[in-house]
């Protein structure tokens, strides 16, 4: 019997359990969708069901709540701008688990973790997707107007530089000293 067993333990410590499940939340409310264990899930949906019924009381409490949890600022500010609204209307039962099958190296019970979507949500996204059918359709149609024009290539500022692509491999300003020429047997003259 689980009497008074409040939480799944994931086979880790106390320290290491909350901070998965934070990284897994923040995650959650940043990509809306991730791909876990079933088990992580459903500790997961806990903890994300809480902090998105504080994002929509709003107030400066709630947020220094879901600070304190989140691991990033903008996904705190996602929440409350974004997320939250959505489910103004709605009473609990903000994420579903859709099982997925097993895993092929240790075989886990894998599931998405989600947020569910309202009515308002289906509709934006198949508006969009209408939006994106007719611009596709315009481009294979021909339709000037929507082609960017082919950019060309920018020439080197000097004749002697190249222009910069992150870290140099040659030697310059700024790069790593050039290394010596290998010499090889095509390379290397004999008598």
């Amino acid at each position: 019997m689980r009497h008074r067993k409040d939480h799944r333990k994931l086979s880790r410590t106390a320290s290491h359990r909350r901070a998965v499940l934070r990284n897994l939340v923040t995650s959650l409310l940043q990509y809306e969708r991730i791909e876990t264990t079933v088990a992580k899930a459903k500790e997961a949906r806990r903890l994300a069901e809480r902090l998105i019924t504080f994002g929509k009381q709003g107030d400066v409490a709630a947020r220094r709540h879901v600070d304190r949890f989140v691991m990033r600022r903008d996904v705190t500010q996602k929440l409350f701008a974004t997320i939250a609204p959505w489910y103004t209307e709605r009473h609990g039962g903000y994420t579903r688990i859709v099982r997925i099958g097993r895993r092929l190296g240790d075989a886990g019970e894998t599931a998405y973790l989600e947020l569910v979507k309202s009515d308002a949500q289906k509709e934006a996204a198949r508006q969009e997707r209408i939006a994106a059918a007719e611009a596709r359709e315009k481009a294979l149609k021909g339709d000037k107007s929507t082609k960017k024009p082919k950019a060309e290539a920018a020439a080197p500022a000097d004749e002697g530089e190249r222009p910069s692509r992150g870290r140099k491999r040659g030697g310059g300003p700024g790069g790593t000293p050039a290394a010596p020429a290998k010499k090889t047997r095509r390379s290397v003259k004999t008598g």
